[in-house]
């Protein structure tokens, strides 16, 4: 029979050892494929957190918004391709990363699905790439021998550069001499202004904060690319998915309500409900993240996932030869069927409750 107390986690961002909470009930059966639940019969789903923020599923389980799943947090997440790694190989339940960074795990064979929009870039939440003011840098073809700082390969930050480099008309050899340096984003900044780097990818209080010291300047933007647009999605296993399909129901349809709040709801509304998260789940997180925080980002009503958010990335896997053509297809990555705006229960104009509500 498994312990009640957690395995070890070789997770980076876990400093001290988790107590499992203690209502948590665990398999029944050594071996068996059900998921634990609590004593209320609620399905537990492990996941990985974000530090100093609210994820929108962490949001809807604080609204009330699920009634057959829990939640287990099991550390820091470092980055979206580690995430859904930790998906796939189930550590988590579920992951969250950048659409290119799903089709690429799942052409590598990983048996994951999409099932909701996660995050996206929009007027007040998005990802500039920024080059000093002093800087000769004004064009794509300028980038050729040059240093782009990232957070991370593989991620969101390295396929915006790239398709940004192919669409100013640079050949796929121009844009192999362009170097991606991975940066830690709070040492962006600094990177950049030193010269360690000479353009810089900077979002959310980075991205704020350098721009109120002045000096620097946009060489270009995600949004200026594809303008509102959603980059990344929630993965689930299939084969947790096919033992679990009313958990993950109620995972899909509560997140999306809870995405539809953040879109409806004044900014100050939010940031007192992050506020009220952060401080009730205890982890000694700092809250001044919060005062940056603009918008989810994610311009479609209740997370919605389009065709055309992964078949791009598709696109750009099979033009860089990282992709065989026709291996993966779009629509067997992603499936909305669960989602509440997507499958009739409610309007697009909906609330968070089904009540119609202008566009927003």
């Amino acid at each position: 029979m498994l312990s009640t107390t957690f395995r070890r986690r070789p997770l980076r961002a876990l400093a001290a050892a988790l107590v499992a909470p203690a209502v948590l009930a665990v398999l029944t059966a050594c071996g068996g494929t059900d998921a634990p639940t609590t004593a209320d019969g609620k399905t537990v789903l492990r996941y990985q957190g974000q530090t100093g923020q609210v994820t929108p599923f962490e949001l809807a389980d604080n609204l009330g918004y699920f009634t057959k799943i829990s939640f287990q947090w099991e550390g820091d997440t470092t980055s979206g391709p580690a995430n859904i790694q930790a998906a796939a190989t189930k550590q988590v339940e579920f992951g969250s990363a950048f659409n290119g960074a799903v089709v690429k795990l799942a052409a590598g064979g990983a048996p994951v699905q999409a099932v909701l929009s996660s995050y996206g870039s929009d007027a007040k939440s998005f990802t500039g790439y920024f080059v000093r003011d002093d800087s000769p840098i004004t064009s794509a073809r300028d980038l050729i021998g040059k240093k782009v700082g990232v957070n991370t390969l593989g991620a969101h930050h390295e396929f915006v550069t790239r398709e940004w480099l192919h669409q100013q008309g640079l050949s796929e050899a121009e844009i192999k001499q362009v170097q991606l340096i991975v940066v830690p984003p709070v040492n962006t900044e600094e990177a950049l202004r030193s010269g360690q780097i000479d353009v810089g990818a900077l979002n959310s209080v980075y991205r704020e904060t350098a721009v109120g010291r002045g000096g620097l300047h946009p060489l270009f933007t995600d949004t200026g690319i594809f303008g509102e647009f959603d980059y990344g999605t929630y993965v689930f296993r299939k084969d947790y998915i096919a033992q679990n399909p009313e958990a993950v129901k109620d995972f899909v349809q509560g997140t999306a309500r809870a995405t539809r709040w953040l879109q409806l709801t004044p900014r100050d509304e939010v940031v007192a409900k992050f506020t009220e998260i952060i401080n009730k789940r205890g982890r000694n997180e700092n809250l001044k993240l919060l005062d940056y925080w603009r918008s989810l980002g994610i311009p479609v009503p209740g997370a919605v996932i389009a065709d055309k958010e992964i078949q791009i990335w598709i696109d750009w896997l099979e033009r860089n030869g990282e992709l065989p053509k026709g291996k993966i297809i779009a629509k067997d990555l992603f499936t909305n069927k669960d989602n509440p705006y997507a499958n009739g229960t409610y309007q697009p104009t909906s609330g968070p409750t089904g009540e119609v509500v202008a566009a927003k």
